[in-house]
């Protein structure tokens, strides 16, 4: 069993996504571990981009934060070392390709492995491109973390063929951010996936409160939540680890 399996092992997994630095490496390494204590299953770790094209204004603020702190890979794959002397829940980088070629493909993915890094979002990566990495991810064991969005149509088989450690389901179409309602067809999405894979596959993007993650988890095998703590942390900064506990505390009991 790979080790991200393992987040899906228990029922529904739950997957808070947090930005490393934002304000600073010792808030967020007391945010990780106040998500685990309180019932996170998987993090998502952001390694900030000065151009995440991805993401709506609550994560870019974030990355402008982090970066202006001083926050580097370098720092960040200390920081993940550091981190798992105690954590032992999967962890996964999501970043940009840019960030992983400008490091060295391999001298990143490598650390990835030697720091306990189980896996690799890159949202800029297009499924047809991957070929650039994922030789050097199965050569380190890391697992490359596909995404289908609403516009993957029918090319959703072919990435879920694909797909190792979990699949990334995209909820809607433009870039990261709290939604009050969903209205993409995901049970349809969800559908061709399980009838192409066993991997799990967790519903991010536009997921803020209990009942929309109770929601996308009964249709797929977990849900990814990311600008709903951010804001907590821009809110509280340093004082926000008791907020996000709290925060992921409810998410987890509404997947239960």
């Amino acid at each position: 069993m790979s080790n991200i399996a393992k987040a899906f092992a228990n029922g529904k997994a739950f997957i808070p996504f947090i930005t490393c630095g934002d304000p600073d490496l010792d808030t967020t390494a007391a945010v990780v571990r106040a998500a685990v204590e309180n019932g996170a299953d998987l993090i998502e770790l952001g390694i900030p981009f000065s151009d995440p094209t991805a993401e709506g204004p609550v994560i870019q603020g974030a990355n402008l934060r982090a970066l202006n702190g001083g926050v580097t890979t370098d720092k960040i794959f200390d920081f993940v070392r550091e981190l798992r002397r105690d954590v032992t829940v999967p962890m996964v980088f999501m970043t940009y390709a840019n960030v992983v070629f400008s490091y060295g493909a391999e001298q990143f993915i490598a650390t990835c492995r030697d720091i306990g890094i189980d896996g690799l979002i890159l949202p800029d990566l297009p499924f047809e491109e991957k070929e650039e990495f994922l030789p050097l991810c199965h050569q380190y064991g890391v697992d490359l973390i596909s995404l289908i969005a609403p516009t993957s149509e029918n090319r959703i088989a072919m990435i879920a063929r694909e797909a190792e450690g979990f699949l990334y389901i995209v909820s809607s179409l433009g870039v990261t951010g709290m939604r009050s309602e969903i209205k993409t067809d995901l049970s349809a999405i969800v559908k061709v996936v399980r009838e192409n894979t066993d991997v799990p596959c967790a519903i991010g993007f536009g997921i803020s409160k209990p009942e929309q993650a109770q929601k996308m988890a009964a249709i797929s095998d977990g849900a990814i939540v990311g600008s709903a703590i951010i804001k907590l942390l821009e809110q509280y900064g340093k004082e926000a680890p008791s907020h996000v506990g709290a925060y992921v505390r409810s998410m987890k009991d509404a997947l239960r």
